[in-house]
């Protein structure tokens, strides 16, 4: 699989001839241009995700259809979800774990597309449309940001407010020292006061309240709390 790769990167990287492969390799110019033209028929292109193992790359470019694979050892797929909910637990992380367990096990991209069927499976998502305007989505972030004073090198945590519109994802975000309500109130004020993007980031029912004077009052309230 390293000349597989290698094969791959000169032709594509380095713009190299099947000659100059073949030389440089040790392979056939007909061997070289065969891995090339079977990374072209699946869509394999360079550079290879940094996760796409040897085995994952063999299987892509020399299954032939309809030909049976070993069976692999299946991930508790369940189990998997569940973790996904905690905080900073990634597929790549839960993959690089059920490969440490089971090194014959699948590769990350069919692991991945294995994880999506298992979840169309078992899952009632009910599909939400969002009207261009209509809602804006708030709250804070989990994590904090750490702020550092450049004076005396003290640092205290941030807490960062989201504001994102459904339809657009059109988003703002600002950083508080509390969650608490004084702070909640004052974001919210601020973000309806920006004059950059009062046009732009409004949902259509605070929008209504805004265009009836109230802007000014609203934008006021903000500068006297800056």
């Amino acid at each position: 699989m390293r000349k597989v790769r290698e094969v791959l990167r000169l032709r594509h990287a380095l713009s190299l001839s099947y000659r100059e492969i073949s030389e440089a390799l040790g392979v056939g110019k007909t061997a070289a241009g065969e891995i090339v033209r079977r990374a072209e028929v699946v869509g394999l292109t360079w550079p290879l995700p940094e996760v796409f193992d040897d085995g994952e790359l063999e299987r892509r470019l020399f299954t032939a259809p309809g030909e049976a694979q070993p069976e692999r050892p299946a991930p508790a797929w369940a189990k998997l979800h569940e973790e996904l909910k905690r905080r900073s637990v990634t597929l790549v992380l839960l993959w690089q774990e059920y490969r440490a367990e089971h090194s014959d096990g699948y590769g990350y991209s069919r692991f991945c597309d294995l994880y999506g069927a298992w979840r169309r499976s078992v899952s009632a998502t009910m599909r939400q449309t969002h009207v261009a305007g209509e809602k804006l989505f708030v709250d804070f972030a989990g994590d904090t940001v750490a702020v550092i004073d450049s004076l005396n090198g003290d640092t205290r945590p941030a807490h960062i407010f989201v504001a994102a519109l459904g339809a657009s994802n059109f988003t703002y975000a600002e950083g508080r020292w509390s969650e608490g309500l004084a702070d909640w109130i004052s974001v919210h004020v601020r973000r309806a006061a920006d004059a950059d993007q009062k046009a732009a980031f409004m949902p259509a029912y605070v929008m209504a309240i805004l265009l009836d004077g109230e802007f000014q009052r609203w934008r006021h309230m903000a500068k006297s709390q800056s």
